[in-house]
């Protein structure tokens, strides 16, 4: 036994004194060269985004935000160049929103622990950071002032929060039970809509309760009064602008586009004619509808009235200059040009 205990030893002292172990030993002082600082991400191929609450555009600068797994790409379309937000995390970016003025960005995040995330663009740097959700989150919103951003858990997570992101604290939250997709807020910051599953809720937001006390407190929230059409999906909700600030529009994903009153009350709705409808935008002068197929339907808020059909883009490779027929750019070109005489 002492003469194989002794060669059993002697193997192990030769395995120690190899120069494969002594290459993955590290010396003292000796500092391992980051490969971050030698690898730069250039561009991004690719785009995770399933729905409305993953793309955002900065109105002021033209810039496009959107998600490629746990990168944000900030891409500039009439530069054609990608600047890029890698997510410390490596979580994945569910959901993402511009500010008003369009120098920060608000991002959400899914896996364990999520967290809001906002960040600077100009410097591409994160500034602040809230971990209040457990499984995911769904959507994010800056209020119009900028003072709060709101954000929605995964169906699971049952939390909304209304985050002072300058302060790194919520000051009001409650439990929403539905499956939620959207949210907009209010242009005069009192109340924010979230959307989805049969659901339209409408919450509101005291100011001078959260300004003045430090502990997070109830959010008061009331459901749309849906009628007829409490049975479907609204994929998207947009608060109306100007002379439509008390009314609320939202669609169907079964092609609806619908109008809330002051009162909560869906009183109006319009067919968008398409088979699926999936994001809705709305300023002072104009609704615009996403559809299927990449159609883009044109209403008038003041009456939900019918205006346009965008022409769609051409396909993909299509040299334009070269172009001498309608037919070969695309539907959207061609019934463009014969309603010009073209």
């Amino acid at each position: 036994m002492s003469v194989e205990g002794s060669t059993i030893t002697s193997r192990i002292k030769n395995l120690l004194r190899s120069p494969s172990i002594k290459l993955r030993r590290s010396k003292p002082g000796n500092k391992r060269e980051d490969i971050g600082s030698r690898v730069t991400l250039e561009k991004v191929l690719g785009i995770t985004v399933s729905g409305g609450r993953g793309l955002a555009c900065d109105p002021k600068t033209g810039l496009v935000a959107y998600p490629a797994g746990c990168v944000v790409v900030l891409f500039n379309p009439r530069k054609n160049k990608q600047h890029h937000i890698l997510n410390s995390s490596r979580k994945t970016i569910t959901a993402l929103a511009f500010s008003p003025d369009g120098k920060y960005l608000v991002t959400g995040e899914s896996g364990h622990m999520p967290a809001v995330r906002v960040w600077d663009v100009a410097e591409r740097t994160q500034v602040a950071e809230l971990q209040e959700h457990k499984y995911g989150v769904a959507c994010v919103a800056f209020s119009p002032s900028s003072k709060y951003i709101v954000s929605v858990g995964y169906q699971h997570d049952m939390i909304v929060n209304v985050w002072s992101w300058k302060k790194n604290i919520v000051v009001a939250a409650n439990k929403v039970s539905s499956r939620v997709t959207a949210v907009s807020f209010a242009e005069d910051c009192s109340y924010f809509v979230t959307a989805g599953n049969r659901h339209i809720k409408f919450w509101y937001l005291d100011d001078s309760k959260t300004s003045k006390v430090n502990a997070t407190v109830p959010l008061l929230g009331r459901s749309g009064l849906l009628g007829e059409l409490r049975n479907n999906f609204f994929a998207d909700v947009a608060c109306g602008r100007g002379k439509k600030a008390d009314s609320t529009f939202c669609i169907t994903s079964s092609g609806l586009l619908c109008e809330f009153n002051e009162k909560r009350l869906l009183d109006k709705w319009v067919e968008l004619r398409t088979t699926v409808a999936n994001c809705i935008s709305v300023n002072h002068d104009y609704i615009f509808c996403g559809c299927a197929d990449g159609t883009v339907r044109i209403f008038n808020p003041l009456n939900l009235h019918f205006v346009t059909t965008l022409p769609k883009p051409h396909f993909l490779g299509t040299d334009i200059a070269s172009v001498t027929e309608a037919r070969y750019c695309g539907e959207g070109w061609k019934g463009a040009r014969e309603a010009c005489g073209g």
